[in-house]
């Protein structure tokens, strides 16, 4: 599970305010394909730099054996850590994009069993229903 937790000060994005069954069904499963996109994507990315960690490491003995300066080969060295240190930061993305994706299917499929059977009847209604908080008054 990730680590994500709102920083003091911060606020969610602001939503449309529309509260509706069909509308939170249809905004959760955009977030959860959004989420599954950016997952691919980020796996794509995470195959890149971990064949370009590869690359500079090979690099970094082809100048050695070459007996280039020596501060090319640290400085080619330090790059093949870095892009290794940041795919492994890309995996931890990855990670927590597939749990968003996971964690929205979720919401919607409870989401749908605790709310589709009073859309169901709210919507077959040809009376008007009163809004959300008129009856706690």
């Amino acid at each position: 599970m990730s680590d994500l937790a709102p920083r003091p000060g911060t606020f969610a994005a602001p939503t449309d305010r529309d509260h509706r069954y069909k509308a939170v069904q249809n905004k959760l499963k955009t977030l959860g394909t959004a989420m599954e996109l950016a997952g691919n994507e980020l796996e794509a990315l995470l195959g890149e730099m971990r064949r370009n960690a590869q690359r500079a490491e090979g690099l970094a003995v082809d100048i050695a054996n070459a007996e280039l300066d020596r501060k090319f080969i640290e400085m080619t060295s330090q790059v093949a850590v870095a892009v290794g240190g940041a795919a492994v930061e890309v995996q931890k993305l990855h990670a927590t994009a597939q749990e968003v994706s996971g964690l929205a299917a979720d919401a919607r499929r409870t989401h749908a069993r605790l709310y589709e059977g009073l859309d169901t009847i709210r919507s077959g209604r040809k009376e008007r229903t009163p809004k959300p908080g008129f009856f706690a008054h």
